[in-house]
């Protein structure tokens, strides 16, 4: 079934639509646009583009909303921010808010992926998440089964029943098929959790105990060939920074 509907009332045959078409699914012909038999990506691209609102995706929901551009942000201001921010692992006890939570999955949800798959999936552990963490927290401490860097690693801890997730009151795995676009997804998705006044940590231990013990992929019930690809604590913070951390000098070549 084609996606993309286009009304031939509204068209003017700018051809922007074609033009920006990654892949050549759309041409003019006779001063309109018209589409091919098949390869469609349904990026988008053709109704976020189109000057008359002419295009529709058949799939989704248009809801005819308005582009903001990334110059509406103070780069400066932005960049500040970005340079600011911090892993944390001292949380408050105080929920994080369904319409707070909702916003990150939104941000999460329009990050960019291959080929325009959004094959991300997010699963929030809820009720599930002390079992989760029980389920670490006795890998780390038998120690068997990690690997031996991790292993020395952990042995320098004191292995406490929150060391996974630090009393954080959500937690959100971002799993895909790609690296890349989970990993993306993610960026999307603290960048989103900082500016509604969140902290984050990335829980790498624990997505590494996804990788090891069957009991926990079995709790989680990822989508068939999904990997865990982010542990996301999110909660709101109980430690404040407030000066920029230096970083080393920047690494940089043109060629």
């Amino acid at each position: 079934m084609n996606p993309i509907i286009i009304n031939e009332e509204k068209c003017i045959g700018c051809e922007l639509c074609a033009k920006d078409c990654p892949s050549s699914y759309l041409y003019i012909e006779n001063g309109k646009a018209h589409t091919k038999t098949g390869g469609c990506l349904e990026c988008g691209h053709c109704y976020a583009i189109c000057p008359q609102g002419a295009i529709r995706l058949l799939n989704y929901d248009c809801k005819d909303e308005a582009a903001v551009p990334m110059t509406e942000l103070p780069s400066d201001t932005l960049l500040a921010a970005m340079k600011s921010r911090r892993t944390v692992r001292q949380f408050t006890d105080q929920a994080v808010e369904p319409e707070k939570i909702q916003k990150i999955l939104e941000a999460g949800r329009y990050s960019p992926t291959g080929g325009n798959s959004q094959n991300v999936s997010y699963t929030i552990l809820g009720s599930r998440q002390n079992e989760a963490e029980a389920i670490c927290i006795d890998l780390f401490r038998k120690g068997t089964s990690l690997p031996r860097r991790s292993k020395a690693f952990a042995e320098r801890f004191n292995i406490t029943d929150n060391f996974f997730f630090k009393g954080a009151p959500l937690v959100i795995l971002v799993s895909s098929r790609s690296l890349v676009d989970g990993g993306l997804a993610s960026s999307y998705m603290e960048l989103m959790a900082e500016s509604l006044g969140l902290g984050v940590l990335y829980s790498g231990f624990f997505v590494m105990c996804t990788r090891i013990s069957r009991k926990l992929r079995k709790l989680i019930r990822l989508p068939k060939g999904h990997k865990v690809v982010t542990c996301m604590v999110i909660g709101y913070p109980a430690v404040k920074y407030h000066r920029i951390v230096p970083r080393k000098p920047l690494q940089s070549r043109t060629l």
